[in-house]
C-alpha cells in the first residue's frame, strides 16, 4: 500500500512540474525585444523535467525583479526553435544582449548563479 502512495506522489509531483511549462517563444517578439535593446533570456525544457521546472521558477521570478529583460521558453523537442538556437538539451539557458548571445549554460538551476549571469548581461 505504501508503494502505491509513493508512486502516486511521484506521478503527481512530475505532473505539477510539467504543467508549469509552456512554449512562450515567438520569433517576432524575440526580434522586437532585441531591437528595443532589452536583454533577452531564452530557456529550453522538456515534459517531466524537474530541473527545467526549477530553472523556470527562477527565471519567472527574475523577469519580475529585473528591468528591461524579456523571457521566453520553449520545448526542446520543437526542432525549428532548437535549430534556431543550436540547442540540443533541456534546461539550456541563453542570454542575449545587443543581438548577440552573451551567456549559455546547460542544467543551471541555482538562483544566485542565474541572477549573476543576468546582472552581468544588463
Amino acid at each position: 500500500m505504501n508503494k502505491i502512495f509513493i508512486f502516486i506522489f511521484f506521478i503527481f509531483a512530475f505532473s505539477v512540474n510539467a504543467g508549469e511549462k509552456k512554449t512562450t517563444f515567438n520569433e517576432e517578439l524575440f526580434n522586437k525585444a532585441q531591437s528595443e535593446g532589452k536583454v533577452v533570456i531564452v530557456s529550453s525544457w522538456v515534459k517531466y523535467c524537474s530541473s527545467c521546472a526549477s530553472q523556470m521558477k527562477v527565471l519567472n521570478k527574475a523577469k519580475n525583479e529585473f528591468d528591461n529583460i524579456e523571457y521566453f521558453a520553449f520545448d526542446v523537442t520543437n526542432k525549428e526553435i532548437s535549430k534556431l538556437f543550436n540547442v540540443q538539451y533541456q534546461t539550456t539557458l541563453l542570454i542575449f544582449k545587443d543581438n548577440k548571445e552573451v551567456y549559455r549554460s546547460i542544467g543551471e538551476t541555482n538562483k544566485d548563479l542565474i541572477y549573476e549571469a543576468i546582472k552581468s548581461s544588463i
